[in-house]
């Protein structure tokens, strides 16, 4: 194993049973997140419950070797579809009972947005870091192989 590939099992890990357990809740309680949802949202009942089954569907993907990346995907545009909702409990004024009205909850929570994003796309292996020195998949001069 590399020495990528063990943080990002344990990543996939992580945050697979979260995103699923996530999903459930979605599923489960649709009504508590329809406060949140922007008015121009046509069917939000239907979007919460799509919601909860890409977060379902990406969360297990990411624990299934074979459908890691596409789950790693669908997870970020999620994390980006979803955005538009936190903006909208964080700066209008919606009130959801059992969560904090503060800054000190919606501050980190949309800063953590496009953390997520990353995390998604690193965790599916979209994204990887390069070393200091090795030669990129750019060009190789002419007689390399």
């Amino acid at each position: 194993m590399t020495s990528v590939a063990r943080p990002r099992l344990i990543a996939c890990w992580i945050l697979g049973p979260a995103y699923a357990l996530f999903g459930v809740f979605h599923l489960m309680a649709v009504q508590s997140f329809l406060p949140i949802m922007p008015p121009w949202v046509p069917a939000p009942e239907l979007v919460i419950q799509l919601t909860g089954l890409a977060e379902v569907a990406g969360g297990l993907g990411l624990l299934i070797p074979r459908l890691r990346k596409a789950a790693g995907l669908g997870l970020a545009l999620y994390a980006i579809g979803v955005f538009p909702a936190n903006l909208h409990h964080a700066f209008g004024g919606v009130h959801v009972a059992g969560l904090p009205d503060s800054w000190w909850y919606h501050g980190p929570r949309l800063a953590m947005q496009p953390v997520l994003v990353l995390l998604a796309l690193w965790a599916g292996g979209w994204l990887s870091r390069s070393r200091a020195g090795s030669p990129g998949p750019g060009p190789r001069a002419p007689g390399s192989r």
